[in-house]
């Protein structure tokens, strides 16, 4: 058993202002994901994006993911609370994101950015899904630091405890970094070299849909729920596997549709 419950989830201070894990884990994301969009597209891809693309389309791609993962949050995980305390929707420092509602903001964000600049959003949003796993990835090891999202009791050598409980926990939120980051990274990089995938929009979108919605229904299954919701039925359907099931039965239609789309 491991006990992370002297973790903080302060990383530093500046000036006497907390700098938070969760915060260098969406500054670190936001930082790397243009430099391998570029890679990506310099190396594989045959889209025309003008020169600075991904550098210029980073203030949009923020805007959209902390909006989009706010109000999903708020909208899919909690609404009756901050209907009471309206106030608190802003209090990003507290926490409450949610990964759904971040990628529709992307997605909005994403197909407005294309439509200003004439190029196909399609093509494009398969490149971003290529790079999402990078922020998934540093998010979930943010949750675990702050002792967040963790999971069911467990009796494994690996199981951890936090906040000092007699018992230890699974570590779900490294489970799915391992899944939604590591694996799915790998996954979609070498996909994108295949020209069979490269060159059929939304194929590549489909793929990332298909591997986050099987990674995070399988966590789910020993990933505690939000207390404020808890089980919807029996002991084991969360709010999670719904959210994960239209990805799941949409990424299908991606994959497999006409080829000449």
């Amino acid at each position: 058993m491991f006990d992370i419950s002297s973790f903080s989830s302060v990383a530093f201070h500046v000036f006497g202002m907390p700098i938070r894990w969760y915060a260098l884990a969406y500054i670190t994301g936001f930082l790397l994901a243009p430099y391998y969009l570029t890679y990506l597209t310099t190396r594989f891809s045959n889209l025309k994006l003008a020169d600075k693309f991904w550098d210029r389309f980073l203030t949009a791609a923020v805007i959209g993911i902390i909006l989009g993962g706010r109000l999903g949050y708020v909208l899919f995980y909690n609404l009756s609370y901050f209907l009471d305390h309206p106030a608190q929707i802003f209090a990003l420092w507290q926490g409450g994101m949610s990964f759904h509602g971040g990628g529709i903001g992307l997605g909005v964000a994403a197909y407005l950015f294309c439509r200003r600049e004439k190029v196909s959003f399609v093509p494009v949003f398969d490149l971003l899904m290529c790079a999402a796993p990078i922020g998934l990835f540093f998010g979930r090891i943010a949750n675990f630091i702050n002792q967040e999202l963790y999971g069911k009791m467990t009796d494994a050598w690996y199981g951890v405890r936090f906040h000092n409980e007699p018992f230890a926990r699974h570590p779900s939120q490294l489970y799915e970094a391992f899944l939604e980051g590591f694996i799915l990274f790998i996954v979609m990089y070498f996909l994108y070299q295949k020209k069979s995938f490269r060159d059929k929009p939304g194929r590549l979108t489909g793929v990332f849909f298909l591997g986050y919605g099987l990674s995070r229904a399988l966590v789910e299954f020993v990933r505690l729920p939000d207390a404020q919701i808890g089980y919807l039925y029996s002991d084991w359907l969360t709010m999670g596997h719904i959210l994960s099931l239209p990805m799941i039965l949409f990424s299908g239609w991606l994959i497999f549709r006409n080829k000449k789309s």
